[in-house]
């Protein structure tokens, strides 16, 4: 059984929680020793893939987890975490972030104990989702990007409401672990064991960094899967904090957005998310922190969204033009270095864009298509990044920017695989709503 009411936050969060239950599911009875116990169960596997299956995994992940459940790849990783074995230390990788050149740290656990790990966090986030204020979106069984904007724009309805949006920085690496632990203990209740396994891993101070075991601050490790589960649980006070006094806001992990009727409200409230951070040991990141009044729109998500239009943001939009441009010209350089022809370039450049934003790439929930289509009510977005990838591919072609490259006709970009993204949206939905 989980503990029920306040759970040692300050103040007027801790208050705020009392009235959120955790679920109970049927699995309750099987999980009175440890939740860990599931994770050497066939049947939780068989559940787990069944939901993997269910989203736009691609066929690859599909066929290797078929085959890591087959072949009982988890039973190892089960009995060394039964028997108090030490799990392997996770490596540190620094990878760009998304459409851009700035830089992430991020935490890979070994391939079996990641899967293992997946699992666990597949049940942790759906065990404990009653902890959780209907205004947090993130990872969360039944919830979705489109959920929090249709919530929002409910909740603003006609009225003519103030935005603040921010960012916190450097979240999940970010989290002081000695302060966590006591949130995630009492969310863990009378399961000491999922407790000590879990502490155990955000209290190990060395990562692999190539060969080299060092220490640092690693918080709640970004790219691992538990993180997802950490960083729900951290700020659910604050979550209900806004909830409680039915104030419009959303958060999606590090992304908070709330509403006001006058600017003076929003910065009264930004104020005491700024508070509230820095009580957790965390800050905004200021060059992400943005007031907005009602006839600007406001963006979340990578979303814009203005009186009734909802489109891909201009900064997502920019983010893909430059990823575009920069793989175009990598592969320029390509063809120039091996001397081979142009529509061998482009069509590199289109499987890998059809790959990025139509298809799957890992075992993550969404494609990029499918995170926007079932949201935006306009193709104005997409037209603008279709037109640039056309432009990218005749300058594939042709070798050059200047007129000359319109003579590569749509039909032969259409012929080497090219799919328009307007073309998609209107093939999987003509109404997201």
């Amino acid at each position: 059984m989980l503990p029920e009411g306040d759970f040692s936050l300050p103040g007027s969060i801790g208050r705020s929680l009392q009235n959120i239950r955790p679920t109970t599911p049927e699995t309750d009875k099987e999980t009175l020793m440890t939740m860990l116990n599931l994770l050497s169960q066939p049947e939780s596997w068989e559940r787990f893939y069944t939901y993997k299956e269910g989203l736009t995994c691609q066929g690859s992940f599909l066929k290797y987890l078929r085959g890591f459940i087959d072949r009982k790849e988890y039973l190892p990783v089960c009995e060394a975490i039964a028997e108090g074995g030490k799990f392997p230390l996770p490596h540190k990788a620094v990878i760009s972030k998304t459409g851009s050149r700035k830089k992430r740290t991020v935490y890979i656990y070994p391939t079996d104990e990641n899967m293992v790990l997946k699992l666990l966090t597949h049940l942790l986030l759906r065990k404990f989702d009653g902890l959780f204020a209907p205004n947090l979106f993130s990872f969360r069984p039944g919830y979705s990007a489109k959920d929090a904007v249709r919530s929002l724009t409910k909740a603003c309805g006609k009225q003519p409401f103030y935005a603040y949006k921010v960012d916190i920085s450097d979240y999940f690496n970010s989290v002081p672990v000695a302060q966590f632990l006591p949130v995630l203990e009492q969310a863990a209740g009378e399961d000491a064991k999922l407790f000590r396994f879990l502490r155990e891993l955000l209290e190990e101070q060395y990562v692999l960094d190539g060969d080299r075991a060092v220490t640092e601050q690693k918080g709640i490790m970004a790219g691992t899967p538990l993180s997802a589960f950490y960083a729900n649980l951290y700020l659910r006070g604050l979550d209900a904090l806004f909830y409680e006094r039915n104030i419009p806001y959303a958060r999606y992990s590090d992304d908070i957005i709330l509403f006001a009727e006058s600017r003076e409200k929003t910065e009264q409230y930004a104020a005491e998310i700024r508070e509230c951070l820095s009580e957790h040991g965390l800050s905004v990141n200021p060059a992400k922190e943005c007031f907005s009044a009602p006839e600007e729109g406001w963006t979340f998500l990578g979303f814009r969204c203005c009186g009734t239009k909802i489109d891909i943001s201009p900064v997502s939009v920019r983010k893909l033009k430059q990823k575009m441009r920069r793989k175009a010209r990598a592969l320029l350089r390509w063809r120039k270095r091996k001397n081979i022809s142009g529509e061998k370039a482009a069509a590199a450049f289109i499987r890998i864009f059809n790959r990025k934003l139509l298809e799957q790439s890992d075992d993550s929930d969404l494609t990029w298509s499918r995170w926007f289509f079932s949201v935006i009510n306009t193709t104005e977005s997409l037209r603008q990044i279709d037109a640039y990838a056309q432009d990218c591919i005749r300058y594939l072609i042709s070798g050059t920017r200047t007129k000359a490259r319109f003579s590569v006709r749509y039909s032969d970009l259409k012929r080497l695989g090219y799919q328009s993204l307007v073309h998609a949206y209107y093939a999987e939905t003509s109404n997201p709503f």
